[in-house]
């Protein structure tokens, strides 16, 4: 199982959580000791976020990064949209036999409901903002 997102999702809430309260960057460094892995990890992950505009990032002596947008204006769907730009599930990796009943018509079949689920999920992700989840996570 590939858990970039759920790191991701993490990453931003420990940003969320920490930031009003500084006035300096925050590093992978510190990042990682939250999420409880390797920086190198956390930095791949500042870089698609990053790309996604959902961090900025500064370079040289205090170096680090901060939350490009509010917490609340940060969905999940912006998250995973940034860290899994693939479709969530794929069909065969070779055309299946074109012979078989099955092989003919199963990706047609599969393709639509993928595309259903993916859609069910994006929506939801999209009704839930980092705000929430720091929110939900500090009163747990």
């Amino acid at each position: 199982m590939n858990s970039r997102l759920t790191v991701a999702i993490h990453v931003l809430t420990w940003m969320a959580l920490v930031e009003p309260k500084r006035q300096d960057v925050i590093t992978s460094d510190e990042l990682a000791n939250s999420v409880n892995t390797n920086p190198v990890v956390i930095r791949r992950i500042l870089g698609q976020l990053r790309d996604a505009g959902l961090v900025s990032a500064q370079r040289g002596r205090g170096a680090g990064f901060t939350l490009a947008r509010t917490p609340d204006a940060i969905s999940l769907l912006d998250v995973y949209r940034a860290i899994e730009p693939d479709a969530l599930f794929s069909l065969h990796p070779a055309t299946p036999n074109q012979a078989c009943p099955v092989g003919r018509g199963i990706q047609p079949v599969l393709r639509g409901a993928y595309q259903r689920a993916e859609e069910v999920m994006k929506e939801e992700l999209a009704t839930v903002s980092i705000a929430d989840v720091l929110r939900d996570t500090v009163t747990a």
